[in-house]
């Protein structure tokens, strides 16, 4: 019945009617045949029946959904309360669009970066494994024989898997179409350890490896974005075949859409490949012994620190088997770690975090600013209020108007937010990209739409509640007398705006401090002396197809035609090749070089270590303090020459004088025409950043690309896996790009879709997550910038509108404009004064959260917070001029013909 009642209201309401109608002309009736006149009995009927208003109200209280319909009615009328209003509708709901919109969008970022579960069952279960704890040198992977031993005899795990990268670079495709990608080779047991089955097909096989052979052999099991782009989502894709750098696989699973191992973006793993175990699976020797990463799965209800203390007692006995002793000690201890632990860097969570804080903080100054204007509105409206009131609303269903009106507004402005926070993802999708290790999709989630619904009730709430109770708690008898409009309006009031302009100017600052503090960052940043040079410069990330090049001479037959060609079309000035440029992300290799100390003890120096063509130093401009640059005599036949930068060399003869001394040095064996040789130094560089801007050099040797042959040791990690092509031009960048891309395709068709961007992109790049933050802070910072004006402008003009009477009488009385001008900038002065003096404190207190992203200026630097504090003055000087303004021009006939 209840329901019924619901969905026929008016029906209802129109049988309750005619209900009492009928009650009272039968009770008339009765009336009239006792002897009352018609009029008489009519009015005795009414007055025994009581109030019919009230006893339709208490009938539909009893039905159950009147609570509903009383929500509707004010439902109803808030949206013709912003037909009548537009304006002050648009300044509400633009408001909490603005903080609404920042919070979601960073809320969005750090749910998929940090805080949604791993797409595995049970995650808490998974761990790693590894060799060494603190007390050994690193943590190392474990051999093939050490896991099996785990895998037989420790019982606090249901399974143990572990997997392996190839080297090289890696190709997955069919003929005529393939992609660059990574794959791992895997253990049989590997999906079911994690817990994930395929979405098509058996998968591997769940026999265990063996030296006899792999039943999983020339299998494959393939992601679904490779199995959408490689077979058009064709799902009888299991049994066909697929090419892993040229290599044939049959297909045997497609994994579900969103699985993701390992779980970052910057290896995006499209193919599972088995793992073949051959003799260096069978040793533990240094010098042969193969290692994998090792991922395993506790049973349910054991703790880690169980099965660490398990392993550890198991692994004294494992570590007997190694005959090396310096291998020995460090296998003797093993670590177990959650998987979760280290797949987000601090300094990026931290950032996150710190941005999130400053999103949520922009948010309350959008509160606060609509909570003074519905305050504003609330006042305005007393006499309303007053009048619903003395005809017996209730203070609660004052309260709940209002409430329901803010609800809409906040309801509207959440789907205003929504769609600027999913504009704000896209605009940043290339910086999120370069620096998260997780794509964000511009799209809304169960969490993010909670997230919006949970800001769109609070602020609602927080927005109206202070408002809906002074309107609710105002006196009537007042509010209805002639001028009661203004009655109202007392210093408490006044004093309560006040008190939230002031909330918002001491926010602002410290969004303004600390976006202030990151624009110094980056200006600092921005004039670091690079040492190269970055103007009109292309960079290709060549995809090099390293199966194609392992037999052959990769500088011979691809690289040196490859400059050839490039370097012959028009408008091209140079072009050389890097293992990685200046600032890039490419490759990098450390090797150790050994050199005795002043004490003449052995001492060993880390340095990257980097393969270069001899024309490089004319695209880059690389500044020479002593010695030369490698050039065209310097070739596989002739002596093997390396350049070091001055960081190198100061390692070598601390002292600036004795730097020349380190010329002639001979600091590592080189393969050079089949015979190992001594490299010479050559050439000093002076010192450029090599992987940050904000990093100082380090070590680097350089060894010229022409010199190193397939019998080097140093060929197949340099030449094979990255190399970067450098080319300078003084054409448009934009008709060189097509005509390179062109001549890449000529040198090997996977050349094509090697990246290509600019040198200016890559320092850009380069900031980090300084630039990331800085904008985002921008965005941040100007809004509550715009929010604090606009709450100052408007609680000034509010103030004028109500004193306008005052204004009129002081006029007349002989005051003069600059004296009306100078009260009202007074009343302003005070409000920004005291909002600056908050704000630079919690400025103080709250910028050492962002210490760790600054560069060249310290988180309280008394500049950056001098500038911003005058930044808000100024502004707030500029804002309240207006109205002040407007109240010198008041003219006291009209703002005294009232009284």
């Amino acid at each position: 019945m209840r329901f019924s009642k619901l969905f026929r209201a008016e029906d209802s309401k129109a049988e309750l009617d005619e209900e009492i109608a009928t009650h009272l002309a039968m009770a008339a009736a009765d009336k009239r045949e006792q002897g009352s006149d018609p009029a008489t009995a009519q009015q005795e009927a009414q007055r025994e029946f009581g109030n019919t208003a009230l006893v339709k109200d208490i009938t539909r209280e009893s039905w159950g959904w009147l609570w509903l319909e009383r929500v509707l009615q004010d439902l109803r009328y808030a949206l013709r309360q912003m037909r009548k209003s537009p304006g002050f509708a648009a300044a509400v709901i633009g408001t909490l669009a603005l903080g609404i919109a920042a919070a979601t969008a960073m809320f969005t970022v750090v749910d998929r970066v940090l805080l949604q579960p791993l797409p595995y069952p049970h995650p808490s279960q998974l761990v790693k494994i590894h060799e060494g704890d603190q007390g050994s040198r690193m943590l190392l992977d474990a051999p093939y024989l050490d896991i099996a031993a785990w895998r037989s005899q420790a019982k606090s795990f249901e399974q143990i898997g572990f997997y392996t990268y190839p080297n090289g670079r890696n190709f997955l495709g069919r003929p005529g179409q393939s992609v660059e990608t990574s794959f791992l080779e895997v253990s049989a047991n590997f999906f079911s350890t994690l817990g994930v089955k395929p979405q098509l097909g058996p998968g591997l096989s769940a026999a265990p490896e063996s030296f006899a052979g792999s039943p999983n052999a020339d299998t494959v099991v393939i992601s679904d974005s490779a199995w959408r782009t490689l077979f058009a989502a064709d799902r009888g894709v299991i049994g066909k075949s697929v090419q892993i750098n040229g290599k044939s696989y049959t297909v045997v699973g497609v994994m579900p859409p969103g699985f993701i191992f390992p779980y970052d973006a910057f290896h995006t793993v499209q193919a599972w490949a088995p793992i073949s175990l051959n003799a260096n699976d069978r040793a533990r020797d240094r010098n042969s012994m193969a290692t994998y990463s090792v991922i395993a799965r506790l049973r349910p209800g054991v703790k880690l620190t169980t099965a660490q203390a398990e392993l550890s007692t198991l692994q004294t006995q494992v570590a007997r088997g190694y005959t090396d002793p310096e291998m020995r000690a460090d296998a003797r201890h093993v670590r177990t770690t959650p998987y979760t632990e280290g797949l987000m860097e601090k300094s990026t969570s931290h950032a996150l975090y710190a941005l999130l804080a400053a999103a949520l903080l922009l948010w309350l100054i959008a509160c606060v600013n609509a909570t003074n204007l519905l305050l504003a509105r609330a006042l305005a409206r007393q006499r309303e209020m007053a009048m619903r009131g003395a005809l017996g609303a209730s203070r609660w269903r004052l309260t709940q108007q209002l409430i329901v009106e803010s609800c809409a507004l906040s309801g509207i402005a959440a789907l205003l937010g929504a769609a600027i926070a999913l504009t704000m993802i896209r605009l940043f999708h290339h910086a999120l990209k370069s620096h998260l290790p997780l794509p964000v999709p511009a799209s809304v989630n169960l969490p993010v739409f909670a997230c919006l619904a949970v800001l769109t009730l609070f602020s609602a709430i927080l927005a109206a509640v202070w408002p809906a109770w002074i309107a609710a708690h105002a006196p009537i008898e007042p509010a209805l007398k002639q001028g009661g409009q203004q009655s109202g309006t007392s210093r408490a009031h006044h004093r309560m705006r006040g008190s939230l302009v002031i909330a918002e100017i001491a926010m602002s600052l410290t969004l303004l401090a600390a976006c202030g503090l990151m624009l110094r960052t980056i200006y600092a940043l921005r004039n670091v002396p690079l040492g190269f040079r970055t103007d009109h410069i292309i960079v290709v990330n060549l995809d090099i197809p390293t199966y194609r090049f392992s037999k052959i001479n990769a500088t011979t037959d691809l690289y040196q035609p490859l400059l050839d060609r490039v370097s012959h079309m028009p408008g091209i000035d140079s072009a050389g090749l890097m293992t990685d440029v200046p600032l890039g992300r490419t490759f990098i290799m450390h090797i150790e070089i050994n050199r005795k100390d002043t004490n003449g003890d052995n001492a060993t120096v880390a340095a990257f270590f980097k393969a270069v063509s001899p024309d490089l130093q004319r695209v880059f401009g690389f500044q020479m303090l002593k010695g030369r640059y490698f050039n065209a005599q310097d070739t596989a036949t002739s002596e093997p020459v390396v350049v070091v930068n001055r960081t190198f060399a100061r390692a070598y003869a601390p002292r600036e004088r004795d730097l020349g001394k380190v010329i002639g040095l001979q600091v590592m064996k080189l393969v050079n025409g089949k015979q190992s040789k001594q490299a010479t130094i050559i050439g000093i560089l002076d010192d450029f950043r090599q992987r940050s801007v904000d990093q100082p050099s380090h070590p680097e040797i350089e060894v010229c690309l022409p010199q190193l042959t397939p019998d080097s040791g140093f060929y197949t990690v340099l030449e094979g896996i990255a190399m970067d092509l450098a080319v300078r031009t003084h054409r448009p960048l934009a008709q060189v790009i097509p005509e390179l891309r062109s001549a890449l395709r000529q040198a090997s068709p996977e050349l094509a879709n090697s990246n290509i961007t600019t040198m200016d992109q890559i320092v850009e790049d380069s900031y980090g997550s300084q630039m990331l933050a800085a904008h985002l802070l921008e965005i941040f910072a100007a809004s509550a910038l715009l929010l604090c004006v606009a709450g100052l402008y408007g609680l000034l003009a509010y103030i004028v509108n109500q004193r306008t009477r005052e204004m009129g009488i002081r006029f007349a009385l002989g005051a003069q404009r600059n004296d009306v001008v100078w009260l009202v900038m007074r009343r302003a002065g005070v409000l920004v004064i005291a909002g600056v003096a908050i704000g630079l404190a919690l400025a103080f207190a709250s910028t050492r959260f962002i210490r760790s992203f600054l560069y060249g200026v310290s988180a309280h630097d008394a500049w950056t917070l001098a500038a911003v504090a005058a930044v808000l003055i100024v502004s707030g000087a500029v804002a309240a001029y207006l109205p002040a303004r407007r109240a010198a021009q008041v003219n006291p006939v009209e703002a005294l013909r009232a009284e």
